[in-house]
């Protein structure tokens, strides 16, 4: 595995989880959007995508978006640049090494009710298709 080439700081991390600056996010937890551990932490260099990472994580806890660094090598995220994204403008990346909290993003701006639901209604579809699967 290599650095992502075109990958540029800030990165960012949409989740519910809350921890402070200087933790680690690891992989190896249940993911925000499986019922199962992953091996792979993911994280992007938009905000955008956090934002949605956020808002479709599962748990009850506060919508949060970190302000991260990868502490190793990390790859294009390839359940959003194979098969849906090509090219990956969504600047989005995962690795097996953590990454480090380096702050927060205190104001951001989610999407409205009706994107939100559209994007929840998409991701059930999906499920009951079968075609939720992550590759891990």
């Amino acid at each position: 595995m290599t650095y992502a080439a075109d990958a540029k700081p800030p990165f960012y991390h949409g989740t519910r989880a809350d921890v402070a600056v200087g933790d680690l996010l690891r992989p190896g937890f249940t993911s925000n959007f499986a019922d199962r551990k992953l091996s792979w932490i993911y994280f992007s260099a938009t905000l955008e995508a956090a934002i949605w990472g956020a808002e479709l994580a599962k748990g009850a806890g506060r919508e949060r978006i970190y302000i991260v660094e990868p502490t190793g090598p990390f790859e294009d995220d390839p359940n959003l640049t194979d098969k849906r994204f090509p090219g990956n403008p969504t600047q989005s990346y995962r690795s097996r090494d953590p990454l480090r909290v380096i702050g927060e993003v205190a104001e951001w701006q989610g999407h409205s009710p009706e994107q939100l639901q559209a994007m929840k209604d998409g991701l059930s579809r999906l499920a009951a298709e079968g075609r939720d699967h992550i590759i891990d």
